[in-house]
């Protein structure tokens, strides 16, 4: 090749000053799904403390997995409300048909936090989680109405509909009955049971009969396994720790909705990695929380090497993830970027 054939200087292959710099970058935009890592790391916390209730694990990694989801709680709040005022985001936020459903975490990870911080400081701890119940109800009617009054097209549902109002309405039922207010706690379930029913068949029939979900939201189809377990886990607190036909019946979709997923393994496998794969954090560690509930409940043979087994997975999982994050966040990549707008 002649000197005249060479390509041009900027052009040629593995020269850095060919990679945008740092200063011509879009911003960074920080969207409500990121609250899916405090979400997920307080399901992770959830299943040591069903594995701790058990006597299979001690106290401390449970005291120390609701600190760390306390203190990144609070960190992504922080930057996800800071990024919202910054990019004029303030009065749209909510009613964003893809992420709004998201921004239901900032006031439902409080509840479960407010539980776990109950036991060792009642008074604070109750505080917290039924000022999170107030809103996360409050928030879940706003959201209802405006879902109502929308032009919402089918193809703009997905399954983290489910987390204003389903999730929402479990988890202040579960604690609820933790705390000892079981007619409350039947009042949360029917509430969440209800907006499940509901919402249910409008998200399951937008999956099976309507185009793929786009891949930064297809980890939400993870979200599907949620609501039997959370279901789940909500009754069993409030009918005593007993199986009963509710727990079978809950226990037989959550099943249907485990294998669904192991089909779906190879269309998760081609996504690139981004926020939204924590979805699959909290959904599948409330599986594992209410199937180590279930194994200490039966009692079968070799249940402790269950249930350790069922631990380690779900932590190595998560661990996965925070690794996989952190290095996102290390290279610039993880959080997406706004669009530029258009010049001339």
């Amino acid at each position: 090749m002649t000197r005249q054939e060479l390509p041009p200087r900027s052009t040629r292959p593995g020269r850095p000053h060919s990679r945008p710099t740092s200063a011509h970058r879009p911003p960074v935009h920080v969207t409500a799904n990121l609250l899916g890592i405090p979400f997920g790391l307080g399901g992770l916390a959830q299943c040591w403390a069903a594995a701790e209730a058990g006597s299979a694990v001690p106290r401390w990694p449970v005291d120390v997995l609701w600190s760390v989801t306390a203190a990144v709680w609070l960190a992504v709040t922080i930057a996800y409300l800071w990024n919202v005022m910054n990019t004029g985001r303030a009065r749209t936020e909510l009613l964003d048909a893809t992420f709004a459903p998201f921004t239901a975490l900032l006031v439902i990870i409080p509840m479960i936090l407010g539980v776990a911080w109950s036991g060792a400081h009642e008074t604070s701890g109750r505080i917290v989680f039924f000022t999170g119940l107030v809103l996360t109800v409050m928030l879940g009617g706003w959201m209802t109405g405006q879902w109502i009054i929308s032009d919402l097209r089918l193809v703009q549902w997905h399954p983290g509909y489910f987390l204003p109002t389903v999730a929402g309405g479990f988890i202040a039922s579960t604690g609820c009955a933790t705390l000892g207010h079981e007619s409350l706690a039947r009042v949360m379930f029917g509430y969440g049971a209800v907006c499940w029913f509901a919402l249910g068949s409008i998200v399951l029939a937008r999956l099976l009969v309507v185009s793929s979900l786009p891949p930064a939201l297809t980890p939400t189809i993870a979200i599907e396994v949620a609501p039997p377990v959370v279901a789940g886990n909500a009754w069993l607190e409030i009918n005593g720790q007993h199986i009963d036909t509710i727990i079978l019946c809950l226990a037989g979709y959550a099943l249907l909705m485990v294998v669904t997923q192991v089909r779906l393994i190879p269309v998760y496998a081609r996504l690139p990695f981004a926020p939204g794969w924590w979805a699959f954090s909290f959904s599948y560690a409330a599986a594992v929380a209410f199937s180590i509930r279930l194994l200490d409940l039966g009692q079968p043979v070799h249940e402790r090497l269950l249930v350790l087994g069922l631990l380690g997975l779900v932590t190595l999982a998560v661990a996965a993830l925070v690794v996989r994050t952190v290095g996102g966040l290390v290279a610039g990549t993880f959080l997406p970027r706004a669009a530029r707008p258009a010049v001339g």
